[in-house]
């Protein structure tokens, strides 16, 4: 849950990060060097996850000499790019914090999670996050952080339109997407410049598109787990999008495919965007801009109610001959200590059950307000992320899915030629 979950700094090129090391010309033989890449969940050059990867190297080195930590840490929207193009080279990194795992698993570049992780932290993780990380019942992705989504609407605006009373006395309940069109037509009658912010462009396309398809009774598999892209469901949920959202109006004047997620979170901490569907890295910068909002479970075509989605993001390590090394840094990666302070500084949700244990228990700040995700995550729906054909099938998303909701667009065609695209993929008839 990226987090395919989670923040991009799109300011971050690429940051290359070391811990203490050895010193020049006193290193032995036999000095191990491991590389690292991660992606960075921050939004401004103040709170990058290169700092957070700096100090675990440097405390890693520090309890195991002898081995050195690169760790190369880039934004979300290249972050997956960059692996693949080591991997193509041959130049693997040692262990990837990315968003996708199975295509590397299934071409046998991976070792297994008990092949690196002692038993304590094997066990930890959350069950089904764990299960989401295998591929024919071998886990070989481990997860890193997870979020579910919400959606998130500005007190101030909705009260000003006369959808809430202005006092925030009562808060907004809407159950269908009758409610959030009704309401996005007054935000507009207002002069709200987005009442509802539909990031259908690269950054994270393939997550705005998984929220709506389920909360259509959709989604990208269906029960036997087989792509079901282009199902009646999907066609209907985008036909939905293209005439009562875009059509009317109501998505602002940015071209839904071209509106990346983090623009979309900027706007909204500018008082902007009346409405958009968010996950917990949202309430740290709508709070700390000052913005009032609120939050409410995706609303459904019908008012029924449908499974939400749950992202995790993944970490997997490389079969480069470090086994012994990878292990020993995913244990201390995966440490209650570490688990939670990168959790808390981005406002995420953890992956393992002593930190959602800890979360459980925590009172005040932010904590009270993630519970609200954090019950929404054991019954989740997560990507098809065990699948090899995941990670291209996701970028055939980003790359097209913005044109299904295009003024006079046909959504069962652009839907079918990516689903006809992931089924050969996958290997499916």
């Amino acid at each position: 849950m990226r987090l395919a979950a989670s923040g991009a700094a799109l300011w971050l090129t690429g940051v290359a990060l070391t811990g203490c090391g050895a010193v020049p010309g006193l290193s032995g033989d036999n000095e191990v060097t491991l590389r690292v890449v991660a992606a960075d969940y921050g939004d401004n050059p103040q709170n990058s996850s290169a700092g957070y990867w700096k100090n675990l190297a440097t405390a890693f080195e520090k309890d195991n000499p002898g081995v050195k930590v690169e760790v190369s840490v880039y934004s979300w929207s290249e972050v997956d790019a960059k692996v693949a193009a080591m991997v193509k080279a041959g130049k693997a990194p040692d262990i990837a914090q990315i968003g996708a795992y199975a295509d590397y698993a299934e071409a046998g570049k991976l070792y297994t999670a008990d092949e690196l992780l002692s038993v304590k932290t094997e066990a930890d993780f959350l069950a089904p996050l764990a299960d989401a990380g295998k591929v024919r019942r071998v886990q070989y992705g481990m997860p890193f952080v997870a979020s579910t989504r919400l959606l998130f609407y500005n007190t101030k605006l909705l009260g000003d339109a006369g959808i809430i009373p202005k006092d925030g006395s009562t808060p907004w309940q809407p159950k269908s997407w009758a409610d959030v069109e009704a309401a996005a037509k007054k935000l507009k009658a207002a002069n709200v410049p987005t009442p509802f912010a539909l990031p259908l462009g690269r950054e994270e396309a393939q997550a705005e598109t998984m929220m709506w398809m389920l909360s259509g009774g959709g989604g990208y598999t269906d029960n036997e787990e087989a792509y079901a892209i282009d199902s009646a469901e999907n066609v209907k949920t985008f036909e939905f999008l293209r005439d009562r959202m875009v059509g009317q109006g109501l998505t602002g004047p940015v071209e839904p495919g071209k509106l990346d997620r983090q623009a979309a979170f900027d706007a909204f901490t500018r008082g902007e965007v009346g409405m958009l569907n968010g996950h917990p890295t949202l309430l740290k910068q709508a709070t700390g801009k000052g913005v009032k909002f609120g939050m409410v479970a995706m609303p459904t075509a019908d008012g029924t109610d449908h499974s939400a989605m749950g992202v995790a993001d993944w970490v997997m390590a490389f079969k480069n001959g470090h086994k012994k090394e990878a292990g020993k840094f995913l244990d201390q990666l995966y440490s209650a200590k570490n688990v939670t302070a990168f959790t808390n500084q981005y406002d995420l949700l953890p992956v393992t059950t002593s930190g959602y244990r800890a979360m459980e228990a925590a009172n005040g700040g932010s904590s009270t307000q993630l519970r609200t995700f954090l019950t929404a995550l054991p019954n989740s729906r997560l990507y098809p992320v065990g699948k090899k054909s995941w990670a291209g099938v996701s970028e055939d998303i980003k790359q097209n899915i913005g044109k299904a909701v295009q003024p006079g667009a046909q959504p069962a065609k652009v839907l079918e030629q990516i689903a006809d695209s992931a089924r050969k993929a996958d290997g499916e008839k």
